[in-house]
Protein backbone atom coordinates (compact mmCIF):
# COMPACT_ATOMS: atom_id res chain seq x y z
CA UNK A 1 0.00 0.00 0.00
CA UNK A 2 1.39 3.16 -0.74
CA UNK A 3 1.62 5.93 1.36
CA UNK A 4 3.26 9.03 2.89
CA UNK A 5 3.09 10.17 6.45
CA UNK A 6 4.51 14.08 7.47
CA UNK A 7 5.63 14.42 10.69
CA UNK A 8 7.24 18.06 12.55
CA UNK A 9 4.55 20.56 12.36
CA UNK A 10 3.67 22.95 15.41
CA UNK A 11 3.48 26.15 16.78
CA UNK A 12 6.60 28.25 16.54
CA UNK A 13 7.31 32.08 16.65
CA UNK A 14 8.31 34.42 14.23
CA UNK A 15 11.83 33.81 13.22
CA UNK A 16 12.12 30.08 14.51
CA UNK A 17 11.99 27.16 12.59
CA UNK A 18 10.78 23.82 11.90
CA UNK A 19 11.73 20.24 10.03
CA UNK A 20 8.59 18.56 8.25
CA UNK A 21 9.60 15.06 7.36
CA UNK A 22 7.35 13.34 4.40
CA UNK A 23 8.61 9.22 4.93
CA UNK A 24 7.09 7.18 2.17
CA UNK A 25 5.71 2.89 2.44
CA UNK A 26 4.93 1.05 0.11
CA UNK A 27 7.21 2.49 -2.79
CA UNK A 28 11.22 3.90 -2.92
CA UNK A 29 11.29 7.56 -3.34
CA UNK A 30 14.95 8.26 -5.27
CA UNK A 31 12.47 7.51 -8.37
CA UNK A 32 9.81 9.62 -7.74
CA UNK A 33 9.13 13.39 -8.23
CA UNK A 34 8.41 14.66 -4.84
CA UNK A 35 6.86 18.37 -3.75
CA UNK A 36 5.97 20.19 -0.86
CA UNK A 37 2.68 22.31 -1.08
CA UNK A 38 0.76 24.43 1.72
CA UNK A 39 -2.60 25.55 1.92
CA UNK A 40 -4.06 28.24 4.30
CA UNK A 41 -7.68 28.79 5.76
CA UNK A 42 -9.67 30.20 2.86
CA UNK A 43 -7.02 29.37 0.21
CA UNK A 44 -6.03 27.30 -2.26
CA UNK A 45 -3.18 24.64 -2.06
CA UNK A 46 -0.04 26.06 -3.40
CA UNK A 47 3.89 24.83 -4.57
CA UNK A 48 6.28 25.65 -1.62
CA UNK A 49 9.17 23.41 -3.01
CA UNK A 50 9.43 20.55 -5.50
CA UNK A 51 12.39 17.70 -6.66
CA UNK A 52 12.63 15.80 -9.72
CA UNK A 53 14.48 13.38 -8.80
CA UNK A 54 17.09 12.73 -6.02
CA UNK A 55 19.89 13.71 -8.33
CA UNK A 56 18.66 17.52 -8.97
CA UNK A 57 18.19 20.67 -7.13
CA UNK A 58 15.02 21.33 -5.51
CA UNK A 59 12.96 24.38 -6.85
CA UNK A 60 11.27 26.72 -4.50
CA UNK A 61 8.77 29.44 -4.44
CA UNK A 62 10.00 32.82 -4.45
CA UNK A 63 8.15 33.13 -1.04
CA UNK A 64 10.51 30.62 0.29
CA UNK A 65 13.66 30.94 -1.15
CA UNK A 66 16.52 31.07 0.67
CA UNK A 67 14.34 30.01 4.24
CA UNK A 68 13.15 26.61 3.30
CA UNK A 69 15.45 23.90 2.23
CA UNK A 70 13.92 20.69 0.64
CA UNK A 71 16.44 17.22 1.09
CA UNK A 72 15.97 13.74 0.34
CA UNK A 73 17.32 10.45 2.71
CA UNK A 74 17.10 7.44 0.73
CA UNK A 75 18.12 5.09 3.57
CA UNK A 76 15.16 6.43 5.49
CA UNK A 77 13.01 7.15 2.36
CA UNK A 78 12.21 10.11 3.51
CA UNK A 79 12.02 13.73 2.58
CA UNK A 80 12.48 16.56 4.21
CA UNK A 81 11.60 20.41 4.48
CA UNK A 82 13.63 22.62 6.21
CA UNK A 83 12.02 25.61 7.18
CA UNK A 84 13.87 28.84 8.51
CA UNK A 85 13.03 32.24 9.24
CA UNK A 86 9.62 31.42 9.62
CA UNK A 87 7.07 34.24 8.96
CA UNK A 88 3.31 34.64 10.32
CA UNK A 89 2.40 34.41 6.65
CA UNK A 90 3.93 30.88 6.76
CA UNK A 91 1.08 29.47 9.05
CA UNK A 92 -0.97 26.76 6.74
CA UNK A 93 -1.14 22.77 6.50
CA UNK A 94 1.37 21.30 5.16
CA UNK A 95 1.61 17.94 2.55
CA UNK A 96 4.48 16.32 0.51
CA UNK A 97 3.01 14.18 -2.38
CA UNK A 98 4.93 12.43 -5.07
CA UNK A 99 4.45 11.04 -8.51
CA UNK A 100 6.29 8.71 -10.84
CA UNK A 101 8.79 10.55 -12.52
CA UNK A 102 8.15 10.07 -16.21
CA UNK A 103 9.81 12.91 -17.60
CA UNK A 104 12.10 15.70 -17.64
CA UNK A 105 11.68 18.63 -15.10
CA UNK A 106 9.68 19.75 -12.17
CA UNK A 107 6.28 19.05 -11.16
CA UNK A 108 4.84 22.31 -9.90
CA UNK A 109 1.00 21.91 -10.20
CA UNK A 110 -1.38 19.76 -7.46
CA UNK A 111 -2.78 18.00 -10.64
CA UNK A 112 0.50 16.57 -11.18
CA UNK A 113 1.14 14.21 -8.17
CA UNK A 114 -0.91 11.25 -7.46
CA UNK A 115 -0.07 10.21 -3.62
CA UNK A 116 -0.57 12.59 -0.94
CA UNK A 117 0.28 12.78 2.69
CA UNK A 118 -2.51 14.08 5.59
CA UNK A 119 -0.73 16.92 5.87
CA UNK A 120 0.76 18.50 9.23
CA UNK A 121 -0.31 21.95 10.70
CA UNK A 122 2.08 24.93 10.77
CA UNK A 123 1.10 27.43 13.25
CA UNK A 124 3.65 30.86 13.35
CA UNK A 125 2.59 33.32 16.20
CA UNK A 126 4.05 35.25 19.16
Amino acid sequence: QVQLVESGGGLVQPGGSLRLSCTASGFTLDSYAIGWFRQAPGKEREGVSCSSSSRSSPLYDDSVKGRFTMSRDSANNTVYLQMNSLKPEDTAVYYCAAVASTRPGFYTRVSGYDYWGQGTQVTVSS
